[in-house]
């Protein structure tokens, strides 16, 4: 073999390995660097929205990739979740809905998305305990003395909500519905002017979730009937149950759950699942959650897909028994 031969032979082989080394590291540089967007149609500050930040740098972690949070509230939640159901099924861009996404399809006359078959269930990842509480000025500390009171005075009680046809009106009425009594709707424009005339004994009773009233509770500013949730919650386990005093029927609860586009791979669900699965079995998280007084219970994406068409199933029930006209 000739010096020139040889030498040309090795130019290759030295050439070759250093074309693989660098395709392989581009690959290596570029595959984490890919973030996975997670839309929040809804404000910053509300519930899912602080539930989703306490979980983001775990996630970011279980995920392998930078997670970048996009709020994009409006519409009662449709602007965000249309987003995301016109994103691409690749595994990353997801959202983190909360009951409202079964809700709304009931309560607008107009919804331009199917609320299950649109999208891809990943995990409902548990519930913000929904908590009946009344003015201190109402003489009732349970369920079952509130009842006495609106059946002794039936056209006497009302009782507040969010706005017609929000989770926080269809809770109460489906409080009044099962105890078999009457009360008056008072719908107000946000969470915000409710609290303040339940506080102020404007209004009798309401139905909000139990980080929204803890404070008030604590301060005696409010008093506590009974938690809708089916099981008490850790955050606040001097609250029974509206099971436990007597209204077996009654579970409501403000759940959030993660949720991608329609069409995504059985691969990319189970891999997003897994990560989910990591994240809220973190110690940072799990804290973070029981300050919320969220309760964590990870459902199978086979079990969301049911749960969410249960859900849909129940609140549409809900609303014509309301009497609330879609808008």
């Amino acid at each position: 073999m000739t010096a020139s031969l040889l030498t040309r032979r090795r130019f290759v082989r030295a050439f070759g390995a250093a074309g693989l080394f660098v395709a392989t590291a581009a690959e290596v540089t570029a595959q984490p660097s890919r973030p996975v967007r997670i839309i929040l149609p809804v404000a910053a500050g509300s519930g899912v929205d602080t539930l989703t930040r306490a979980a983001s740098q775990a996630l970011s972690r279980s995920l392998g990739h930078p997670v970048v949070i996009e709020n994009q509230p409006g519409a009662g939640g449709i602007i965000g979740t249309q987003a995301l159901v016109k994103s691409a099924p690749d595994g990353y861009t997801l959202s983190i809905v909360s009951s409202n996404h079964v809700v709304y399809p009931s309560v607008l006359k107009a919804v331009p998305f199917d609320a299950v078959g649109d999208v891809t269930p990943i995990a409902v990842i548990g519930s913000a305990p929904m908590i009946l509480v009344a003015n201190p000025k109402i003489p009732a500390t349970n369920a079952r003395e509130l009842i006495a009171l609106m059946k002794a005075k039936p056209d006497a009680f009302n009782y507040a909500s969010s706005g017609s046809g929000t989770l926080p009106h269809l809770a109460a009425a489906m409080f009044v519905d099962e105890a078999g009594v009457k009360a008056r709707h008072i719908p107000y424009k946000g969470a915000g002017p409710m609290l303040t005339d339940l506080i102020g004994g404007q209004v009798d009773f309401g139905v909000l979730a139990l980080g929204a009233i803890h404070p008030h509770l604590k301060s005696g500013a409010l008093r506590a009937i009974g938690t809708a949730s089916a099981q008490r919650s850790a955050a606040a386990p001097e609250i029974p149950t509206f099971r436990e005093q007597g209204l077996a029927n009654y579970v409501v609860d403000a759940w959030f759950a993660v949720i991608g586009p329609k069409g995504m791979s059985q691969a990319d669900v189970m891999r997003i699942h897994s990560a989910l699965v990591s994240t809220f079995a973190a110690p940072e998280v799990k804290e973070a959650m029981d300050k919320q007084g969220n309760m964590v219970a990870l459902t199978t994406p086979e079990q969301a897909h049911a749960y969410f068409r249960s859900e849909l199933a129940k609140y549409a029930a809900l609303v014509k028994k309301a009497g609330v006209e879609p808008q």
